[in-house]
């Protein structure tokens, strides 16, 4: 056994000896049970190192990466600002018909101007030739809106004739009331009746405008033309709120008010609504203030003629918000005329 002791450690030292006389090669190849061997001897003096061989992990093949191609989206065209500007027009307009209370003459030139304002955004859409293109795919229903225009224009045509014959009692009146005439002031509330009647039909015929339908159409229209014809159809509705507020307006103003206080006893909650759509300036020279003027005073036949001098004031400014609107249509008609046969 001392034997293999002596032999082990010559075996060591001629390894040593070997090592620095061969600098170049330094390392030693040994068995593991060499290393073992030597590691149990010394503890304290080498300390334990795993090497793990430089393999590399086997992996899940990875997907071939996918190819992407650039495709180009062709979204539809940016509406023109003109029909972003009056479908704007038109929903201020449907915001102003909506407002039921204070119906005073300046609320209802406000709203003629904005239908003005409408008609003329109308007529320069109608001259932009993608429009008048538009307008000849679809023939039938251009025509239709065509001669609803006509209607309109002359539905106004009657109205501007109205507005005259107003004018005038309102003047024949102003002198039966100074002269203290009952049977002048008797035409005039008789002639204001007629007035009435008169605007009731001009009502009827707007309505009837806006209830006709719309044939022709093509069930695969276009974004362009889809929205084209929308915002003609928009402003067809209102231009018969405008319409209707006016000429109502005035019909239900007119009328005696005996017959709006029977229709306020009345259940039907309709009847309420009407009497609140009279113009305010209208409904203060009632047929009640006009009657038996001879058994008032001097004070109160004034107060009642400067009334009626703010009230002639108040049609001169309506007529004239009538006309502007009454040249609109015949502009945004003859452009409409003209998309047709060019």
């Amino acid at each position: 056994m001392s034997s293999l002791y002596i032999l082990l450690f010559s075996f060591l030292s001629f390894s040593q000896q070997k090592n620095t006389a061969t600098p170049k090669s330094r390392s030693i190849k040994a068995s593991p049970k060499y290393i073992h061997y030597h590691l149990k001897m010394a503890p304290g003096v080498f300390k334990r190192s795993l090497s793990f061989p430089n393999k590399i992990p086997s992996r899940t093949p990875s997907k071939p990466p996918i190819s992407y191609h650039n495709r180009s989206i062709s979204l539809p065209c940016r509406s023109h600002p003109l029909i972003s500007q009056l479908q704007n027009e038109i929903d201020e307009l449907k915001t102003w018909s909506s407002k039921l209370e204070n119906r005073t003459s300046a609320w209802l030139c406000d709203g003629l101007s904005r239908l003005k304002d409408v008609q003329d955004c109308l007529d320069d859409i109608l001259q932009l030739p993608q429009t008048q293109e538009s307008l000849r795919r679809q023939p039938t229903w251009a025509e239709k809106i065509l001669e609803d225009f006509l209607r309109f224009v002359d539905v106004y045509g009657i109205f501007q004739t109205l507005v005259l014959s107003v004018k005038d009692d309102q003047r024949a009146a102003q002198v039966a009331i100074r002269k203290k005439d009952d049977s002048k002031i008797a035409l005039c509330i008789k002639s204001r009746k007629k007035m009435a009647k008169e605007m009731d039909k001009l009502v009827s015929t707007v309505r009837c405008i806006a209830r006709c339908q719309f044939p022709g159409l093509d069930s695969g229209l276009s974004v362009a033309d889809a929205e084209l014809v929308g915002v003609i159809i928009d402003v067809i509705e209102v231009s018969m709120l405008v319409s209707v507020a006016l000429f109502n307006g005035i019909s239900l103003s007119f009328k005696s008010r005996k017959s709006s206080w029977i229709g306020l006893r009345l259940p039907k909650k309709e009847k309420k609504i009407k009497i609140g759509e009279g113009i305010q300036e209208f409904q203060e020279i009632g047929v009640e203030r006009l009657w038996g003027l001879r058994k008032k005073g001097y004070e109160e036949v004034r107060m009642v003629l400067k009334r009626m001098q703010d009230l002639e004031e108040c049609i001169g400014d309506i007529e004239t918000s009538g006309q502007r609107v009454f040249r609109s249509l015949i502009n945004t008609r003859v452009s409409l005329l003209n998309s047709l046969t060019q």
